[in-house]
């Protein structure tokens, strides 16, 4: 037993050794083409880590020459496969820039998109990538109109503005919940024109009649009348949208708290100089 695991390690050493060996040969190596066909065979192994030096070394070497393409897609793919992807979103869309007449400048392309998607964090966090994403995505849709990646694009794009819907939702929430009223009423309103799909366009109509009775509470006088105005008209649009809501009964209270404010005012404009 003893024997037969010594056995199995001494293989397993002289199998590393080997492969330490073959590996230095090829870094040593100045026959360019030789080591260009190991840096595709480490690649294609999934050996990434042994790849880049090679890739990394004959870019370089092979600039300006006819092979530059090829080994620039090939290791612009390798960092990607290494998950570094915002230096592969760079250099793929320095690819199909310096190459837009290859055979993989329409992959580089999508790719560039697709690595910043990859970086695009949660909600939450910030959404610098988010846009990137977008951008380069949406950019490859309006170049490249006839590709069989248009559905995937359009879909990745979705799903990051979905992330940004959210992210602006829940910022322009935060406004209300600090009793910031007037920054709550211009965000929630920006939230509808940048995403007049957004699945919360329920509970933002509602913070928007909450957020303009509240803004309209502690307006001073002469601003009193035109805010319980649009407190109103809050009030009337999500009535009209949601009139089944279980929020609907409180819409009623505060529409008919601020016709009562209205009119009050109305009476007494000359009181309180409106």
């Amino acid at each position: 037993m003893k024997v037969s695991k010594f056995l199995i390690l001494f293989a397993l050493l002289s199998l590393v050794s080997t492969s330490c060996s073959e590996y230095n040969k090829v870094l040593k190596s100045n026959d360019l083409n030789y080591k260009f066909d190991m840096a595709k065979k480490y690649y294609e192994r999934k050996k990434f880590n042994k790849a880049y030096p090679l890739f990394d070394e004959l870019l370089n070497l092979y600039r300006g020459t006819a092979q530059a393409e090829e080994v620039y897609y090939y290791y612009s793919m390798n960092l990607y496969k290494m998950e570094d992807n915002l230096l592969a979103a760079y250099h793929f869309k320095n690819f199909y820039k310096t190459f837009p007449q290859s055979k993989y400048a329409e992959e580089a392309a999508f790719m560039t998109g697709y690595c910043y998607y990859l970086e695009s964090p949660v909600y939450s966090l910030d959404q610098a990538y988010t846009l990137k994403a977008i951008n380069e995505l949406q950019l490859f849709i309006n170049t490249h109109p006839r590709s069989s990646r248009i559905d995937q694009c359009n879909e990745l794009i979705i799903e990051l503005r979905r992330k940004l819907e959210r992210k602006n939702f829940e910022r322009a929430k935060q406004y209300y919940t600090t009793m910031q009223y007037q920054a709550a009423v211009v965000a929630l309103k920006n939230v509808l024109n940048d995403f007049p799909e957004t699945q919360f366009r329920e509970e933002i109509l509602l913070l928007l009649l909450r957020s303009n009775y509240e803004l309209a509470r502690f307006s001073v006088e002469s601003k009193k009348l035109q805010r319980f105005i649009e407190t109103k008209t809050a009030c009337d649009d999500f009535l009209e949208r949601y009139p089944e809501s279980k929020f609907a009964k409180e819409a009623h209270e505060i529409k008919e708290r601020a016709l009562s404010q209205i009119q009050f005012l109305k009476e007494n404009q000359s009181e309180y100089g409106i």
